[in-house]
């Protein structure tokens, strides 16, 4: 039996991750804003992009970490603030920074753990509308390469790049059968993908089945990022 924390494990991914690592008989703990009671875990309120905020304590040893929060903040570049990418970064970067440096001592206490964070497929292809979350993850990969460098071998450091998943994050962009059947139709496979497809590759990555990885970009995208339709 492992022992995982999981930031952002309420809902979408990051809940159906939960839900993989406590079948498998996995020890979970889930820091999430608003506590809610999941069969088999412990869940703690937090708000991790809340710098005042205290943290939950951490368990140790700790055999990996998967951080979940993100965001889909579409605009025309004209009309994005600044307030609009220090949000982006606050949710998708910061929080992941601060939940790492807080984690970092329990993670080393394990023989081999994992980290897995999430970025976008927008951090790799061009999409208009996208510039402040693509920034954003842009700099999730950033850390994700310099941390596996510098915590290397000790702890493993990987990222996932999904495209658009049907997660409650995402109902505004695919609020409609329609929109959901154009949204597809953008994938190769055909297809957008489920909060258990993603789920299933952070499981592998926490893994030691996953042992000889680290500094990767998995992407999780249906193939949008490397296949011309």
């Amino acid at each position: 039996m492992s022992q995982y924390l999981i930031v952002g494990g309420t809902q979408g991914i990051g809940r159906a991750l939960v839900d993989m690592l406590v079948s498998q008989g996995h020890e979970v703990h889930v820091w999430a804003r608003n506590a809610v009671v999941i069969p088999g875990a412990l869940v703690y309120s937090c708000d991790i992009t809340d710098q005042a905020a205290s943290l939950p304590e951490i368990p140790a040893p700790l055999d990996g970490v998967v951080y979940c929060p993100g965001s889909i903040n579409l605009k025309p570049f004209s009309r994005l603030s600044p307030e609009d990418f220090l949000q982006d970064l606050h949710i998708n970067l910061l929080g992941a920074v601060r939940a790492l440096q807080a984690a970092h001592k329990s993670l080393k206490q394990s023989p081999q753990s994992s980290v897995v964070l999430f970025s976008s497929v927008a951090a790799n292809c061009g999409m208009p509308y996208h510039a402040s979350i693509a920034a954003a993850k842009g700099a999730v990969e950033g850390l994700t390469r310099s941390l596996a460098a510098e915590w290397a071998p000790a702890i493993r450091v990987n990222a996932i790049a999904p495209s658009l998943t049907l997660t409650p994050l995402a109902d505004k962009l695919i609020s409609s059968a329609e929109k959901r059947e154009l949204a597809s139709k953008r994938h190769p496979l055909q297809k957008l993908g489920e909060a258990e497809d993603l789920a299933a590759m952070a499981a592998f990555l926490l893994s030691p089945a996953a042992r000889w990885m680290t500094g990767q970009v998995v992407h999780v995208d249906g193939g949008l990022s490397s296949i011309k339709l």
